[in-house]
């Protein structure tokens, strides 16, 4: 039975049995913070356990994909660890309880297929329980008519269920299938592989604390409501109904590992380091499929981190196996049609979801160029001396310099018998962060020591900060600092950093750039750069003296640039208005995570799991200039930060708040924010928004930037300027460049396809010359080409392949072919079947010539890295140990 009918016949059973179908929640779990990765089914619906939520309805089923990555380094060397799997469940929020779950358990576990069940042996099915759940007992004996020995009671660890963390628990009753004495004990349901969880029936009735295990954590008390939460790991289910051994083995896996054997001419089920990373390939293949296609992006930290660690070892996996050439696009396609079935979505949106893939493939080749000759070099360095421990400054180099990832670098040193300091590697990191802060701090305080701005605020208090109310002020000098020391007086020329009594300058803060403008005096000019707050009550300016020189003392003018202050406004403004637009066509789930804005500029990060599509960023963009065309109106207010809560103003996640807060309200409850940045007095003065682009910067973040007021109005000039350019050029309308642009770059695809065939033909036309021209070495015929400048190790592979065809099949013969692209050669040795029967080996050829490197098997082998200069010496190489020297 397929793995989509498994799904299918779960979904309709439960449906008929009065259960809403309800889709899976993305893989991304945004809404909850402890969580990376929904890992159970029954994440999305905790708040209706917990009754922070009304459920729309009373019973429920999914299919829940989860992801689950603590136990990553196990994937494939157990046939039981991987990292995508999905869960069927049924959930009762405050309806039935445990005899109506047995009843529907039972029934479909056991109905035969013929009527739309899956069909499983009764007899081989014991349904555990908790130790003291004597309630549970009676229903199984009732129900299914089981004696007390198919029924075992297992204690804590077992059949009490959380999700690992504080929240909605329960005592459980597991569906375990017997596998037959082969795999243990009758009985013995504690140790070994004999019984198997197929079905975990869960009795959601309590609510857990914190704790350190399985066992060490307190009940906290009851739930509002018993409920019902079950999974069944789909998997499991499909390789007990397939006939096959494990999870990978199933009709939505093992394409991919049949796929992977075909490139890289190895046999699954031959060796077991081989079969590990087969294993490995097809759960991270698939893996990396279904996180992109729930808007995760590789990235350095949290989710996308671990999307870019899955597709990495994926890749280095099947490389370990011989094959060096882009894996992801002969993958990922294999993995979209095991999944479309039962997720159509990744079908249609595979183009995105494969950019990605191949993107970070394409990323990744060239950190392995790099890295893996300097971890070489350190590996052969560390064994030469005698260690067993790569020093943690050398992980630390190919981290920093190369963007080689620590893990890799450990699994890596570990399969030359090494291990890592990863002290020393932690030590540098932690330093590199300290200096990366400072240098940070450094730049927005000119590297004053902050005990010079103390000393400054308690000599003369706070600044009186008049930004709100006015755009000039009559000040004095307080003080001054140059490369944090206190000065007396800065002369022309130089930049400093000044305090006044009283300022109209912004300081940049809440993702507002500071205002710009000048101080002036008697006989002093100074332009303002920049404003910041170093520390609580402190306004400090940056200034270039101009003109004259300036004293502390001295009495001065500051002005604020007023077409700055009000482009920063629109800009201000601005943000808020697409935060808006964006919640009102996306919905509330669409957060904003971080924002920046300049004078006629702003970016605005948000939650969000996918790529916007055009329909929805115009919507977004209409939506923002319909409130600018209402000319809503702009109030500010101030308030308790609970009263601000209460009122419903969003703040900033991660953002720290005094208790009175000021609230920015546009259109009233259409916008509220908590916000201290300069805003318009109504939209309308806001200007066109118009949105340039929209990005991913990370896990479950999307990122839009936009353009407001003038800003907005010369890029669409510039936009327009650029149409007519095109369009004079081509000598076609407008409304036709899109047609016509199309067309220009399909005959420039066919030119380049052309030309692809056209050098293969030229290849394989000139393989029959190379074998012509192989040379005799004692009985065995080598042809050894070194292909044009350029060749990939596809094209070399099928060269090579085209010449052992014209050589003598009746002799021994070789073909061996270097091939040089991106500055590294690379070799492809393909011995005939008289050659491999006389002992020749392809494999041995290869790694003899790249000092150990490569992979492949006797008749088929290929390996690089080396710089291409040594592409001749390659086949000199080859040569050489055919002729046994």
């Amino acid at each position: 039975m397929r793995t989509a009918e498994i799904k299918r016949r779960f979904l309709a059973h439960f449906e008929a049995n009065g259960h809403t179908v309800v889709p899976s929640a993305p893989l991304p779990a945004i809404e909850d913070p402890n969580l990376l990765f929904i890992n159970a089914g029954m994440v999305q619906f905790v708040p209706y356990f917990t009754g922070q939520q009304t459920p729309p309805w009373t019973r429920a089923t999914s299919v829940q994909k989860c992801i689950r990555t603590p136990d990553i380094e196990e994937v494939g060397i157990t046939t039981r660890h991987g990292t995508f799997f999905q869960m069927n469940g049924n959930f009762s929020f405050g309806d039935y309880f445990k005899e109506k779950a047995i009843e529907l358990a039972w029934d479909l576990m056991t109905r035969p297929q013929s009527q739309g069940g899956l069909g499983f042996d009764e007899s081989k099915l014991y349904p555990s329980v908790y130790v003291d759940d004597d309630e549970a007992i009676g229903l199984w004996k009732r129900i299914a008519g089981l004696p007390d020995e198919r029924i075992p009671r297992l204690g804590k660890s077992e059949n009490f269920w959380s999700m690992g963390i504080p929240g909605p628990c329960g005592p459980c009753s597991e569906i375990l299938l017997d596998l037959g004495p082969e795999f243990g004990e009758e009985g013995d349901f504690l140790n070994g592989d004999r019984y198997m969880e197929l079905w975990n029936l869960v009795f959601m009735q309590n609510l857990r604390g914190e704790g350190t295990n399985k066992e060490d954590f307190e009940i906290l008390g009851d739930l509002p409501a018993k409920n019902i939460d079950t999974g069944m790991g789909l998997e499991r289910v499909a390789y007990m109904l397939q006939g096959v051994n494990n999870m990978f083995e199933i009709d939505e896996v093992r394409p991919l590992i049949d796929r992977a054997s075909e490139l890289t001419g190895k046999r699954y089920g031959a060796s077991r380091p081989d079969d590990v990373r087969f294993r490995v390939i097809a759960d991270h293949v698939r893996t990396g499929l279904m996180l992109i296609g729930d808007g995760v992006t590789p990235s350095n930290e949290g989710r996308g981190y671990v999307l870019r660690r899955i597709l990495r070892r994926a890749i280095r996996a099947i490389r370990l196996l011989g094959f060096e050439d882009k894996a992801l696009p002969e993958l990922l396609p294999v993995a979209r049609d095991c999944m479309s079935p039962s997720y159509p979505e990744l079908s249609e949106d595979f183009e995105r979801i494969s950019s990605y893939a191949y993107g970070e493939e394409e990323a990744f080749r060239s950190t392995l160029r790099q890295g893996t000759t300097i971890l070489d070099t350190a590996v052969k360095d560390t064994k030469a001396s005698g260690g067993t421990l790569l020093p943690g400054a050398k992980a630390f180099e190919l981290h920093d310099t190369y963007g080689f990832p620590i893990d890799l670098t450990l699994e890596m040193a570990a399969e030359q018998g090494l291990k890592v300091d990863e002290e020393g590697f932690r030590q540098l990191m932690a330093e590199q962060r300290r200096r990366a802060k400072a240098d940070a701090q450094s730049r927005k305080t000119a590297h004053a020591d902050m005990s010079a701005y103390r000393e400054l605020l308690t000599a003369g208090g706070p600044t009186d900060w008049k930004a709100y109310e006015t755009l000039n002020t009559e000040s004095t000098v307080l003080g001054m600092l140059a490369e944090g020391s206190p000065i007396q007086v800065a002369k022309e020329g130089q930049l400093v950093e000044v305090v006044l009594d009283k300022t109209p300058f912004y300081a940049e803060s809440g993702g507002q750039h500071a205002d710009a403008g000048t101080i002036t005096g008697a006989s002093v000019s100074a332009e303002v750069v920049d404003v910041q707050r170093p520390i609580k009550g402190l306004v400090v300016h940056q200034v270039r003296v101009l003109k004259g020189e300036l004293a502390v003392g001295t009495a001065v003018k500051a002005d604020v640039d007023p077409e700055w202050r009000l482009g920063a406004r629109q800009a201000h403004s601005g943000t808020h208005v697409v935060h808006a637009a964006l919640r009102e066509v996306l919905g509330p789930a669409a957060l904003q995570s971080g924002s920046f804005n300049r004078p006629g500029y702003l970016r605005l990060d948000f939650s969000w799991r996918s790529k916007l599509s055009d329909e929805s960023r115009s919507e977004v963009e209409e939506a923002a200039n319909r409130a600018v065309r209402k000319d809503l109106p702009v109030a500010v207010k101030y308030m308790t930060l609970p009263e601000a809560r209460e009122f419903g103003a969003l703040a900033l996640f991660g953002e720290t708040y005094d208790e009175t807060v000021r609230v920015v309200e546009i259109g009233g409850e259409w916008s509220r924010e908590l916000c201290g940045g300069t805003h318009v007095q109504h939209a309308a003065q806001i200007g066109p928004v118009v949105i340039t682009s929209e990005a991913s910067v990370g896990s479950g973040q999307r990122r839009v930037e936009a353009v407001t007021g003038l800003e907005a109005f010369h890029y669409l000039a510039r936009e327009r300027d650029l149409v007519s350019q095109i369009a004079d050029e081509l000598g076609a309308p407008r409304a036709e460049l899109p047609e016509r642009i199309s067309a220009l770059m399909q005959r420039a695809k066919d030119a380049e396809k052309e030309l692809a065939n056209l050098r293969a033909k030229e290849l394989r036309d000139s393989a029959a010359t190379f074998a012509a021209q192989a040379k005799k070495i004692g009985d065995v015929a080598v042809a050894a080409v070194q292909a044009p400048d350029g060749t990939g190790g596809g094209d070399a592979r099928k060269l090579a392949t085209e010449i052992r065809g014209h050589l003598d099949p009746n002799k021994p013969g070789i073909a061996a072919v270097a091939a040089t692209a991106g500055g590294k050669a690379s070799l492809v040795v393909i011995v005939n079947k008289t050659g491999t029967a006389q002992g020749l080996s392809a494999q041995a050829l290869v790694k003899g010539a790249l000092s150990g490197r490569g992979g492949g098997n006797d008749e088929v082998a290929q390996g690089g890295g080396v710089p291409a200069d040594q592409a001749s010496a390659l086949l000199q190489a080859v040569s050489a140990q055919v002729a046994g020297e």
